[in-house]
């Protein structure tokens, strides 16, 4: 029986014409690698390995750990390769570019662009805790640009969250780590684990037989939005009662009206209450907007300021 191994490739192993470095992340569908190619240039290689129905064996090859599994592990290698390949005919500053995907080692390979910078979960933090409105208006209306090009492939990306938003040295946002192939993969066969990420995926999401869409990934948009504004994380669509998001109004102290009415919208647990379009959101991160106003005065702030006057008096 040949014996498997449960991590990942190995660095300084040689895979097609890249050299891998080291391991980037490991999730329950695919790792992630730091490579080389043979002119140094950097890439971020996904392996598709499901962790649930696959691992490596000693010589790195991916195998089935059980073969009444191998037809729903196939299933994810078509969605995956073909995620890979709709990617990498989409050209766009805001997208992550998949410049090459490739069988080997019984599974498939894409290769991405890979530049330095740091997450959007790292900008909120070093900005301490809530972006500027200029900033996250700035932001999203320009990775709203790279996910409507997303969307005039007919690609839904499904897994929109700060950390899948990467901002590079010159501040532009690239949009990374698609979802779709994981969430295709579970509507043709249970057996794979939805693995999307509470508070950031729309209601449908969570549905056996929920109807995915572009409004699908505006409510994420909403959801990264809310994230930032240093009011905690967005809450889990399945545990929602009802449209209203609390936690929202405080944030009227620093951000607009119209921003805080954009992120409600997004995030209507009703597909029909949310824009019809990415376009929509846009358009309005783009437009003018009120000053925040400021909270009325308590009744302590009042009376101290009635007492000031009649001490001037």
């Amino acid at each position: 029986m040949t014996q498997t191994k449960q991590g990942g490739l190995p660095p300084g192993f040689k895979l097609d014409q890249y050299t891998i470095v080291r391991e980037l992340s490991s999730g329950g569908f695919s790792r992630v690698y730091l490579a080389l190619d043979c002119h140094d240039d950097k890439y971020a290689i996904k392996e598709y390995l499901p962790q649930s129905l696959a691992s490596h064996t000693a010589e790195h090859q991916v195998m089935v750990n059980n073969e009444l599994d191998r037809d729903t592990f196939r299933i994810g290698l078509k969605c995956f390769f073909e995620e890979a390949r709709v990617l990498a005919g989409i050209k766009h500053p805001n997208v992550v570019q998949v410049s090459n995907f490739f069988p080997a080692n019984q599974t498939v390979y894409m290769v991405m662009s890979y530049a330095s910078g740091r997450s959007l979960v790292r900008e909120v933090e070093l900005s301490g805790g809530a972006l500027p409105e200029a900033r996250l208006r700035q932001i999203f209306a320009l990775l709203i640009s790279g996910l409507r090009e997303v969307h005039r492939h007919h690609l839904l990306h499904l897994d929109v969250k700060p950390a899948n938003i990467y901002l590079k040295r010159n501040g532009t946002p690239v949009l990374l780590d698609f979802g779709a192939a994981r969430q295709h993969a579970l509507q043709h066969d249970k057996r794979f684990i939805s693995m999307y990420t509470p508070g950031f995926a729309a209601p449908e999401q969570h549905q056996a037989k929920g109807q995915l869409g572009p409004w699908s990934d505006i409510y994420s948009v909403g959801a990264c939005i809310y994230a930032c504004m240093g009011i905690g994380g967005p809450p889990a669509a399945n545990v929602r009662t009802d449209a209203v998001l609390p936690a929202l109004a405080p944030a009227g102290r620093i951000y607009s009206a119209e921003l805080l009415s954009l992120v409600t919208q997004c995030m209507a647990l009703d597909v029909e209450a949310r824009p019809g379009s990415l376009m929509q959101v846009q358009k309005v991160l783009n437009g003018v907007y009120s000053a925040p106003q400021p909270p009325a005065p308590g009744l302590w702030q009042r009376v101290s300021g009635w007492l000031h006057q009649e001490v001037k008096s």
